[in-house]
Formats: structure tokens, C-alpha cells, sequence
């Protein structure tokens, strides 16, 4: 049957197309292989001779993995470690070794003289992974490395020298934008980008694929006025502002403007756009954004929070005006702000590999997005033992109060017998509410959401103990498997006699891929299980997303048994998915046209950075000049100097030209009221820009080089760079661009016609 179903997705065209029957007979093969594998003494030899994606090569590196960790691969993690050598993503289960399939496989693309980065969602799990699989990878004679956001250029450099280096997609990405901005060859740290095998696939190609990695330069405060913090707080909602239905995009009304005109002692509140955009900020921060849930504050700043893994997103903020808002908000000092000098996409990053590959256990999910987007096929693979986990239906109400107080019982009733349960909320401030709540009725319930994160490991592998209660916030990433019974084999009996792990989730995500996500920390490798949702008429999900449509009526108990209730559930959630998917799409049409430019641009750095262009083009823009200063100071003293005036003003150029597009892009929509396609416009003006920007550099560069004095110092002629930059995330602002406003009222007019 699952042959079959490869068949019929392969004919239709859908994800998970790829026939793994012939990974299946290598291994098989390799199992045969087997003794043989075990007799050789030097395996590094015996590699050497023995290609990468054969039944020797499976059989060579199982037995290094039982050599060299006491792990020997089941037959379907050899099948996952093929998927990856042939260029596709792994969808596996959570528990079925991901860690070793990724390392088999990094090691076959290293045997073959490639360099490998294996990309993982945070730095704990890029240094654990690699020190992890450290010595498979000496057994066959390849080193492995690993980068944090602590490690200095020096340990920067040393580990992308080993054949294989771990690290977390953000300092990849950080790395790059660094190498972009040097101007000597011998500072450059990433070398050329080869192999990228992606741990959680999906959360990284997808999830991640939005928020742009940024440098910044020439640091200076935020700005942004307590007072209005203060004004904002006074506000009531529905008498001086409305939010709309989804909760994205909030509006003064009549009354609103006049108490704030009355406030700032102004006649004229929109006669001064910078006050209105101010206002607009302090508002927004106010009303939309939620401490516990959007963010934390910490160490006396402000934090935000990963929506898709409820961690930290460490060095990520967002837009300066917002977070400084958001700062007044909270009473805290503003952070340092800046010029962006660059960026790029996560797209835009694994976009430069050569061969691009991952693994995950929701890929199905969003392979069109991985076909669309990246050209990946899917792979799926079986499970090493069946499933059993018992999956129940949702279970409604139509109060969020009923909900939760059903979600208590429900505890206290798994916990009553002993089974441990671990219950996914959608943030950290309902996870907090709810183990007080669990605290009120006499049971211990351990947290863990994006305030204690640095304790996730020790956290997850006692949520399978006995009596054991974990509240957690979304669990996707969270890179260690739940052991029944913790690793006390006579507890483990116990609670599989009990059921297994049982997981509650305390709401539908607009994601199903994290509802899949929280359900496969049950039943791993075999492991008896259940799982069950609780969901409210109340929930963000359905107030967001089917805001013109209500529950089927409930029981007395509050309960809504009718199966109305799952189809609009699932409708909700479809729709979230499709709006997310349009977003997405739309962010990636605006990027390509950037991308491209920036290759360019590029081009001509490296060009410049390692060779003579630059001397070569001002000797031809400047002939008498040039040869002058080659009189005086030598041919390679002008060279050096003509490298460092080109690409001053060519770094200098392309930031002013992203500045020029981010505004384009902000005010773009605006050309559909004309009925233009905003797409084809921003295109047409973006393409000119680009070319006006590079003629810009020629005639900057020529008048820099005509004036410049090579005896003193060219920083101080006009050509200094910032004192200080530094890296982080942009999160985009929550309420969208204009053009992503328009899609989600275009979605919910569509939502309202159902």
C-alpha cells in the first residue's frame, strides 16, 4: 500500500514522490555485507574505496557508527542518509535518529571532497550535534567542527575548515553578510558554499524563510517618546482606536484623534507625519503586541518571541520604530539602532549551495512550498517500528474559560494514574497560567517556555517519567527525544503499561505542521502514546480566521459535540496555511529581483577584493591622474588605495539602494488603486535603480580617486566606514506591509462568502 501511494502521489505530481525502493534494495544489500564490514580494521581505507550512495558504503558507515557511538543504523536511517545523497529532504519521525542520518550522509558528500554545513534552527543544537558525532566522523578519517554566536573569527574560521560544520542558519547567514563588507582578502571566514544538509527542514526553508539577517552599521539610540507609552496606555479600545478583525492593523478613531491632539497640545495632529508615525508606533505597541506572548523582557530588554518554537529568537527585533516603542512601552531604555549596510533571506542564503538537502518529521505538509521554492522533492520515510500512538478527536468548547477548566480536569485525571503528560500551549503566558492553575489544585507541573529555554534538555528528557507534568510552549526544534520512564528501565515498564507519554495541545496552531509536531513527541520508535487537542470557540485560530462563523451550540458541560465543529476547525486552519502560503509567495516575487542584484553587485566585489578591477577601471576613467600617482607612490600602492575608494563606495551605494527598494516596496501597493500590478511596477523602477546606482559608484569612485591624497589616511578623507556593526534579525512588522494588510482582507472578504 505505501508503494501504491508513492505511486499515485509520483502520477499526480504531489509531495513524497520520490520511489525509495532502491535505497530499500542497497540496503538490503548492505545488510548482507554485514560480517564483512565488521572484519575491516581500517575503515578510513576502506571508504576511500567505496563511493558514496553504494551498499558498501551503507554497510562501511553503520558499522563506523557502532564502532564509534554504540549506535548501530536501523535499515530506514541508511534510507534517510540516501534520500540526502541524492539531493532530497527526509521526512522522519520524531525518535527515528535524524542527528546520525544527517551525519551518515555529511560524511558521504565529505568523502566525495565536498564541504558540508549542516544547518541547524539554534546553536545548541549545532554544538551538540557535532560533538555528538565527532568521533563517527574520525572513524572514517574527516573532522568536524561547530560555530556559535559566541565564537570569535579565529574559531569562525578554524571550523569551517573541518570537513563538516555545524551551526545554526542565523550565523551562517551572519557570517556572509560579515565577509561581504571586508576589504582584504585574508579577513574573509566563510569559504565558497558547497553542500547544506538542513536539520528541521521545514522550520528553516520555510518558517524562517522571511525574516531577513541583517548588518548593521554606525550605531545610535532608538528613538521614541515615553510619553506617548504613557498616552497609548490611556486609550480604550472601541472608544479611542478598533483593531481589525485579525488583530493586525489598529486605527485612532475620531474620538481617539481629538484626546490625542488634546494631549500633545496640538491643533493638527496629521499636519506632522513624524508625530502621527509616533503615535501609530506607541499604539501598536500598546494594543497589538503582548508581553508573554509576542515578547519577554530580560535582563532589562526586550526579547522576542519565536511564534513557531516559542523560544527566544535570539539577536532578533523588530523594525527600529517599533522596538523602540515597544521599549517605551515597557519602560526601558532605547537600544542602539542603526544603518542596514545588508541583508539576506534565509531563501536567499541556502539559495548559494551547490546541493541542497534536509530532514524533518512534517515535510509532507509544505512540500509544494519546498518543490516551489528550493526545487526539493520528499522523500518519505517509514518508520522503523509502527506507530501506535492513539491520536483522539479534538475536543471543543465554546469558551476559552470551559476550555481550560476541561484541560485541568483532564490532567489531573491522566495524572491520577500515574501516566506523564505533557501539555503544548500556544505561549509563554498561558503556560504560566495554566501551571498556576495545576499548582492550585496540589500538582507540580514543570515549565518550560522561552524564559527558561537554557534548561530545555534537562526539562524534556524527565517528561517521560512517571507522574511527570511539563507545560511547554511549542516544541518543534526542541532536539531531544522524550525516553519513557527517563532511562530507568524498570520505570519504563511502568509507564508503558500506563499508555505511554500523553500529550495535551491547548489549541490549534494556524499551522498543522506544529499540531503534528507537538503529537510526535508520543510514540516514538514504537512507544505506546496518545495525543488530544482542546479547542475553543474563543481560540486565535477561529476568531482570526472564521471570524464571520460561529461553533455549532453546546452541551451543558460547554462541550460542542457536533462534527460541524472539526470541519470548521479544519477550514480555520486551511485558510491560515493559505494565507501564510500567499504572504510567503508574495515576499519571495519582491526578493528574487533583490537577489539578483546582489549577485551582481557581488560579482564585482570579488572581482575588486582579489584581483585589479578596480585599478583597471579608474586608470581608464582616469588615465593622467592614475599614472601620476603610480609616479609618486608605485603601482601598488594605487591599486591598494584604488580597492579600498571602489569598494567604499560600492558597500556605500548598495545601502542607500536597499533603503530606496524598502521604501518602494512600503508605498507599491498604493499602484493597484490604478490598476498597475504593484509586482511589474516595483520591478520596472527597482531595475533602472539598480542601474543608476552602479553609474553612481563609477562617477563617486572617480572623484574620490581625482582628489585623494595617499598620504593620509582615506577614512578621513570621506571614506570612513562604521566605527561598530553588528548582526540580528528583523522580525517583520506583525501587522504587515500595506500589501500583506490587502491579502488577508481579500482572504477574510473570501472567508465571509463561504
Amino acid at each position: 500500500m505505501a508503494r501504491m501511494g508513492v505511486w499515485i502521489r509520483r502520477f499526480l505530481g504531489r509531495p513524497g514522490d520520490v520511489d525509495i525502493g532502491p535505497y530499500r534494495r542497497l540496503v538490503a544489500e548492505a545488510g548482507a555485507l554485514a560480517d564483512r564490514a565488521g572484519r575491516v580494521t581500517d575503515l578510513r581505507s576502506a571508504l576511500a574505496s567505496a563511493p558514496p550512495a553504494t551498499a558498501e558504503f551503507c554497510a562501511l558507515m553503520r558499522e563506523a557508527a557502532h564502532r564509534a557511538l554504540g549506535l548501530r543504523p536501523h535499515d530506514v536511517q541508511l534510507i534517510g542518509a540516501l534520500a540526502l545523497l541524492d539531493g532530497h529532504v527526509a521526512e522522519m519521525a520524531t525518535g527515528e535518529g535524524k542527528t546520525l542520518v544527517g551525519a551518515i550522509a555529511a560524511a558521504g558528500y565529505a568523502l566525495r571532497g565536498e564541504r558540508v554545513h549542516v544547518v541547524s534552527v539554534n546553536d545548541y543544537l549545532a554544538r551538540r550535534d557535532a560533538e555528538w558525532m565527532a568521533p563517527l566522523y574520525a572513524a572514517v578519517g574527516l573532522t568536524a567542527g561547530w560555530i556559535a554566536a559566541t565564537s570569535s573569527p579565529g574559531e569562525r574560521r578554524e571550523a569551517y575548515a573541518r570537513d563538516v560544520t555545524y551551526a545554526a542558519v542565523s550565523e551562517l547567514g551572519f557570517d556572509v553578510l560579515r565577509d561581504r563588507f571586508v576589504t582584504d582578502p585574508a579577513d574573509l571566514v566563510v569559504p565558497a558554499p558547497q553542500v547544506a544538509i538542513v536539520d528541521e527542514a521545514d522550520s528553516v526553508l520555510v518558517d524562517e524563510a522571511r525574516v531577513p539577517l541583517v548588518l548593521a552599521g554606525s550605531a545610535a539610540p532608538g528613538t521614541a517618546l515615553p510619553e506617548l507609552a504613557a498616552l497609548a496606555r490611556r486609550l480604550v479600545r472601541g472608544y479611542h482606536f478598533t483593531i481589525d478583525d485579525e488583530g493586525r492593523s489598529v486605527h485612532l478613531t475620531a474620538k481617539g484623534i481629538e484626546t490625542v491632539e488634546k494631549a500633545l497640545g496640538i491643533d493638527d495632529l496629521y499636519a506632522d507625519p513624524a508625530m502621527v508615525t509616533q503615535v501609530n508606533l506607541a499604539l501598536h505597541a500598546h494594543a497589538l503586541l503582548k508581553r508573554d506572548v509576542d515578547y519577554i523582557v530580560r535582563d532589562g530588554r526586550v526579547h522576542l518571541i519565536n511564534p513557531s518554537r516559542g523560544r527566544v529568537a535570539v539577536l532578533q527585533r523588530w523594525p527600529d520604530g517599533l522596538h523602540a516603542a515597544v521599549e517605551a512601552k515597557e519602560g526601558l531604555p532605547p537600544s542602539e539602532t542603526g544603518e542596514i549596510l545588508d541583508s539576506i533571506t534565509v531563501q536567499g542564503l541556502l539559495g548559494r549551495y551547490r546541493r541542497l538537502c534536509g530532514m524533518t518529521g512534517t515535510a509532507l505538509a509544505v512540500g509544494e512550498r519546498l518543490r516551489e521554492f528550493y526545487g526539493l522533492r520528499i522523500a518519505v520515510i517509514p518508520p522503523n517500528r509502527p506507530c501506535v500512538r492513539v491520536d483522539e478527536p479534538d475536543r471543543v468548547y465554546a469558551t476559552a474559560a470551559d476550555k481550560e477548566e476541561a484541560i485541568v480536569a483532564e490532567i489531573a485525571a491522566q495524572h491520577a494514574t500515574g501516566r506523564p503528560v505533557l501539555v503544548g500551549t500556544l505561549d509563554i503566558a498561558e503556560s504560566e497560567r495554566l501551571a498556576a492553575r495545576l499548582r492550585a489544585r496540589g500538582l507540580d507541573a514543570v515549565v518550560l517556555n522561552a524564559k527558561n529555554d537554557a534548561e530545555e534538555a534537562r526539562i524534556i528528557a524527565q517528561a517521560g517519567r512517571r507522574g511527570a507534568i511539563t507545560v511547554s510552549t511549542q516544541m518543534a526544534g526542541r532536539g531531544t527525544d522524550i525516553r519513557l520512564g527517563g532511562h530507568d528501565g524498570a520505570e519504563e515498564a511502568e509507564v508503558t503499561a500506563l499508555g505511554g507519554l500523553y500529550v495535551i495541545g491547548t489549541g490549534r496552531h494556524e499551522s498543522s505542521r506544529l499540531d503534528d509536531q507537538l503529537r510526535g513527541r508520543a510514540g516514538r520508535q514504537g512507544d505506546p502514546g496518545g495525543s488530544v487537542f482542546f479547542v475553543s470557540g474563543e481560540d486565535h485560530l477561529l476568531t482570526a480566521y472564521a471570524p464571520g462563523e460561529s461553533l455549532p451550540p453546546a452541551d451543558e458541560d460547554g462541550r460542542v459535540r457536533h462534527r460541524g465543529a472539526a470541519e470548521l476547525i479544519a477550514h480555520a486552519q486551511r485558510v491560515a496555511e493559505g494565507v501564510n502560503l500567499e504572504i510567503h509567495r508574495n515576499t519571495w516575487r519582491y526578493t528574487r529581483v533583490i537577489e539578483r542584484q546582489r549577485d551582481q553587485v557581488l560579482g564585482y566585489r570579488d572581482r575588486v577584493l582579489h584581483g585589479d578591477a578596480a585599478a583597471v577601471a579608474l586608470r581608464e576613467a582616469c588615465p593622467e591622474r592614475y599614472a601620476e600617482l603610480c609616479a609618486a607612490f608605485g603601482a601598488e600602492a594605487v591599486g591598494r588605495a584604488a580597492r579600498q575608494i571602489v569598494l567604499y563606495h560600492l558597500d556605500r551605494c548598495w545601502s542607500e539602494h536597499l533603503g530606496f527598494l524598502s521604501d518602494l516596496r512600503e508605498g507599491i501597493h498604493l499602484r493597484a488603486l490604478g490598476r498597475l500590478d504593484p509586482l511589474e511596477e516595483f520591478n520596472r523602477e527597482a531595475v533602472p535603480a539598480f542601474r543608476a546606482m552602479l553609474a553612481e559608484v563609477e562617477r563617486r569612485a572617480r572623484r574620490s580617486f581625482a582628489e585623494a591624497d595617499l598620504t593620509a589616511d582615506l577614512a578621513d578623507q570621506g571614506m570612513r566606514r562604521p566605527a561598530a556593526t553588528w548582526t540580528y534579525l528583523v522580525q517583520d512588522n506583525p501587522f504587515g506591509s500595506e500589501w500583506d494588510r490587502v491579502l488577508r482582507h481579500v482572504a477574510g472578504r473570501v472567508r465571509r462568502r463561504r
